[in-house]
């Protein structure tokens, strides 16, 4: 493989592929019910984080506040998941925990799935409940809330 990682690789991949450089072109990517999906998520987000700024990171697209990851989405094995970086502090359900931080998450089979009040209610939470991801790897691996 030409001595590079496997993560430059990917990295390399995911520069040269069109289709992650927009949050439109990753939502064309999906399948019908899927794009769907994302778009009720795309514009539910837009609304409620009017301030934030949204591109394609990660191969995702993830919305940010003063550069701190909030919420993305993404595919998954047979489902679209909306995930909340700081979610596993929100102060309302329907969320599940995921990973080793403070994320949770929720999983979308179909658009009808999405609760738009449940979802409103955890972006939110979103913008007053963050943990700095921002500066994660400044710290060493340590999670800080920001005030």
């Amino acid at each position: 493989m030409g001595g590079k990682s496997l993560r430059n690789r990917r990295r390399a991949a995911n520069a040269k592929s069109p289709s992650l450089e927009t949050i439109e072109a990753y939502n064309s990517e999906q399948s019908s019910e899927e794009q769907r999906i994302c778009k009720v998520l795309r514009r539910e987000i837009d609304r409620v984080l009017s301030d934030a700024e949204s591109k394609i990171w990660h191969a995702h697209p993830v919305w940010f506040l003063d550069g701190n990851p909030i919420v993305g989405y993404g595919k998954q094995k047979g489902c679209i998941r909306l995930m909340f970086w700081s979610g596993q502090s929100f102060d309302v359900k329907g969320l599940t925990a995921t990973g080793s931080f403070k994320a949770a998450e929720v999983r979308y089979t179909t658009a009808a799935q999405i609760d738009k009040t449940a979802l409103e209610r955890w972006l939110e939470a979103s913008k007053r409940i963050q943990w700095d991801y921002k500066n994660i790897v400044k710290r060493r691996g340590k999670l800080v809330r920001l005030p």
